[in-house]
């Protein structure tokens, strides 16, 4: 299958629209060739043009990558202030008027974004037109037709519905142009509320089987989910939600036909080896040493690794550090339950930071082996030591003495005052949930099997982003190779799929619709499955003995029902930002709730208070306009002034 290239939405009905040919006045699109129909209209001709389809789930094509990518760690995350960019400020600066609320039309990030979901459009739109060739030609069945129309409906139904997130007017809910197999390049426009055509097309998905054979393929559990999405981001409908995802907690199943659930351990869902375990509803699929050069590998995330090159994963780019406010969040109280008043950012509650302070992985003792250093230090060395009776407590101490010729050896900092002299002490006596250091990497505590995190070395820059790293899509040392792409500039093309959709989103999505409907228990039950399994101490974070848990780990499950729809809704809206922080659903998640320009001032204030703080936000403030995007003015300039610009 060739791969064209797309710079407008126009270009969805001239370039894969295989039946019709229109005018290119207007287009700036090249086809890399022309496609035979009489050679593709069979079922493996169709069901090639699906899989392209599909391709476009993680954002990525030739001409965009980490600016569109779908796993939403720059529109999500980074815009909903859970992260900040990483890196330094001259690295990919089209992120920074992003994360300032302060990005144009012209923001080449945006459109990226714009031609990555209208590429997916066109492909399914290809796959439509082509599947009805080949019913007409007899060599797929009525049944086969079906299936790959509805499949491709529902993909469309998808990319339209993430173009409306991002750029939809919230009072008139227009501004989004939609596409399919019929529309016309010349007359299209994005003027109309196409609220209802999105959901006519998730709609038909939700007609295909639930074992679709093949676990990358949508079926209808995952097809109900994105259609309770869209009606609640949409529409506000959380009656037809509840009953959709109560289904799919019902009956649901991975598209593969097996079984969903909650993965046991919280960890266990982000690593590599269980991408497509009880928890993924859907996972979009990465491979890697498959000859495409890293392509298929999470390109999109590429740049999302700590930058300490050698002894940590990835060694480039430093890009999405999670926030200090997002961190503090993992604060309890005395009951194990979250502080809900916001408290957590005060003095004496928020987490210490190792700002300032110069990296130092854990003293050992001389190895006794001549080839080596390990275990020899030099004046200024700086190492992390811990206490026997304080197992909580971190002391970074910095080196004394030490030569070439006689280097530091065999002195404990704990004992040795004369050789170490102590320059911080990292305090981890303060309640955590448990699921932070799953979320985040922080200094002193053991990140996947590369040991301890060792501070500022595996950050870019400090001064600008902070000192935390970011973790969930993060590959373990023992699978580089294996499930990393080798032989590419970095490891950090990894087969670690993005989880789209998580069994505990659908929970808590299920706990919001029960909230707002005042239904039942009003979501209290979703709510603690998730503080549950967030508890089981199976799934902590443990120091290389295996035993001692690496910070004072205490998650409880609520005991007092949920008062009425606000007591619920503010429990539920803090469970998904501990549960689901750092995957791309925090910005969706306050735009839907209505709250995106209070709360995302009230962290940003918070946040610029931090020392790195003037360097990522300088005077940056949330107003109403921020709740969407602009239209890229590359898409208006394309469709000669058809296209309308939202502001």
């Amino acid at each position: 299958m060739k791969k064209i290239k797309f710079l407008s939405v126009f270009a969805v009905i001239a370039g894969l629209l295989l039946m019709n040919s229109c005018s290119e006045e207007f287009l700036e699109i090249t086809p890399n060739g022309s496609l035979d129909q009489t050679v593709l209209a069979t079922y493996n001709g169709v069901d090639a043009l699906l899989i392209g389809a599909y391709s476009m789930l993680d954002g990525v094509a030739a001409g965009y990558g980490w600016n569109a990518a779908s796993s939403g760690w720059v529109y999500g995350s980074i815009r909903g202030l859970e992260a900040n960019k990483g890196t330094d400020s001259g690295d990919q600066p089209a992120i920074n008027p992003i994360q300032t609320y302060s990005e144009t039309a012209t923001n080449s990030y945006l459109n990226g974004k714009w031609r990555s979901c209208y590429e997916g459009v066109s492909r399914s739109n290809s796959a439509i037109l082509l599947a009805a060739e080949a019913l007409a030609a007899e060599t797929i069945t009525q049944d086969e037709y079906d299936s790959f129309v509805s499949q491709a409906r529902a993909l469309r139904g998808v990319y339209h519905f993430w173009v409306w997130k991002l750029w939809a007017d919230r009072g008139t809910n227009t501004f989004v142009p939609y596409v399919d197999e019929t529309t016309d390049a010349k007359t299209v426009t994005n003027d109309q509320d196409i609220r209802a055509n999105i959901i006519a097309d998730l709609e038909a998905g939700t007609t295909l089987a639930l074992d679709m054979g093949q676990i990358g393929r949508f079926n209808k559990t995952v097809c109900e989910v994105f259609l309770a999405k869209a009606q609640m981001q949409m529409n506000g409908d959380y009656g037809t939600a509840r009953t959709l995802l109560a289904d799919v907690v019902a009956s649901g199943t991975q598209p593969s036909g097996d079984p969903i659930g909650l993965t046991p351990k919280y960890g266990d869902i982000f690593d590599i080896e269980f991408r497509n375990d009880v928890e993924a509803v859907y996972t979009v699929q990465y491979s890697v040493n498959d000859n495409s050069g890293g392509n298929n590998g999470g390109s999109g995330e590429v740049l999302n690794f700590p930058y300490k090159s050698g002894s940590s994963p990835g060694g480039c780019c430093g890009f999405f550090n999670p926030t200090q406010e997002f961190v503090n969040s993992f604060r309890v109280d005395a009951n194990g339950l979250p502080m809900l008043d916001g408290s957590y950012n005060n003095s004496g509650e928020e987490l210490l930071r190792d700002m300032g302070i110069a990296a130092g992985g854990l003293w050992v003792v001389d190895d006794g082996d001549a080839e080596t250093t390990v275990g020899q230090y030099l004046i200024n060395d700086v190492v992390t030591a811990y206490d026997p009776a304080n197992p909580y407590i971190d002391l970074a101490y910095r080196s004394l003495t030490g030569t070439e010729a006689s280097p530091n050896v065999n002195n404990d900092p704990l004992t040795s005052a004369s050789d170490w002299e102590l320059i911080w002490t990292e305090d981890n006596s303060l309640a955590l949930d448990p699921r932070l250091d799953w979320s985040a990497g922080r200094r002193g505590i053991p990140y996947w099997d590369w040991g301890i995190h060792t501070g500022s070395d595996w950050i870019r820059d400090q001064s600008y982003s902070g000192p935390y790293s970011p973790k969930k899509q993060v590959y373990k040392q023992s699978q580089e190779g294996t499930y990393t792409e080798v032989g590419n500039w970095t490891s950090g093309y990894t087969a670690n799929g993005y989880r789209m959709i998580r069994y505990a989103d659908v929970l808590l999505l299920l706990a919001e619709c029960k909230a707002e409907t005042n239904t039942g228990d009003l979501g209290f039950a979703e709510v603690n499955l998730i503080r549950e399994r967030a508890g089981n101490t199976a799934g902590f974070v443990y120091e290389e003995d295996g035993t001692t848990p690496a910070a004072n780990y205490m998650v409880s499950e609520y005991t007092t029902p949920f008062a009425n729809t606000a007591d619920a809704m503010e429990k539920i809206m803090m469970e998904r930002k501990l549960e689901l922080g750092q995957e791309g659903h925090r910005y969706y998640d306050l735009q839907r709730w209505g709250n995106f320009v209070t709360e995302g001032n009230r962290i940003l204030d918070y946040e610029k208070t931090m020392p790195w703080g003037n360097a990522l936000y300088g005077g940056a403030t949330i107003g109403s306009e921020d709740v969407n995007f602009p239209i890229p003015q590359r898409q208006i300039d394309v469709s000669n002034g058809i296209l309308q610009q939202n502001r």
